[in-house]
């Protein structure tokens, strides 16, 4: 899973780096809010992301509240880093786009445990999406048939809208999609075997 790291302090972005990639995670790390908006606009852009509150050009709120509405295909979760550790600084990194908070210094099981989270909300979110997908595909090939169909009370035929007979075969197969295999029911068998002149 890809992981960006938004951290100005080259000392802490280097320890951060060496910890996560030691996890088993592909990352990769910029200094600036600039940079961070490009990787996202990028079409494989990161998915989990710790985003550093305090940078040089604008600040993690900013960033979250840019990322949040662009509408980037690939689902991403921000842990937010800071010093800041007051009930008013959590609200406000939550209701700017940020999925988790994580405070300075950073515990390295604790950062473990969340980007661990954060995988599995991911996973999961991906999951949904392809399934939703899948069933996007499914609807767009079934066709249904609905309403009144105008049938033949003798040979079975059915009338369609531009005032054509067709047999029922031919019409279900075309509306629907359906295949038939033919054969003979228990009911049929007697009546089909005197007529060919066999046994049933």
């Amino acid at each position: 899973m890809r992981i960006l790291i938004v951290e100005d302090d080259r000392a802490t972005s280097l320890m951060l780096s060496s910890l996560i990639t030691s996890w088993g995670f592909d990352v990769a790390s910029v200094g600036d809010g600039r940079r961070a908006l490009e990787a996202f606009n990028r079409e494989s852009g990161p998915q989990l992301v710790l985003l550093d509150w305090m940078l040089p050009d604008m600040d993690g709120l900013e960033i979250c509240r840019k990322i949040r509405p662009s509408g980037n295909a690939v689902p991403s979760y921000i842990i937010l880093l800071t010093s800041k550790n007051g009930p008013a600084d959590l609200i406000a990194g939550l209701d700017a786009g940020a999925d988790e908070y994580l405070v300075k210094p950073i515990n390295p099981e604790e950062l473990r445990a969340r980007l661990n989270a954060g995988a599995r909300i991911l996973n999961l979110q991906q999951g949904l999406s392809d399934k939703i997908l899948e069933l996007e595909v499914a609807l767009k090939n079934v066709r249904m048939l609905t309403g009144l169909l105008p049938i033949c009370a003798y040979c079975k035929s059915i009338r369609d809208d531009s005032n054509y007979w067709h047999r029922v075969e031919e019409y279900v197969t075309e509306h629907s999609g359906a295949q038939f295999s033919h054969g003979i029911c228990p009911k049929c068998l007697p009546r089909v075997a005197l007529e060919m002149g066999t046994d049933a």
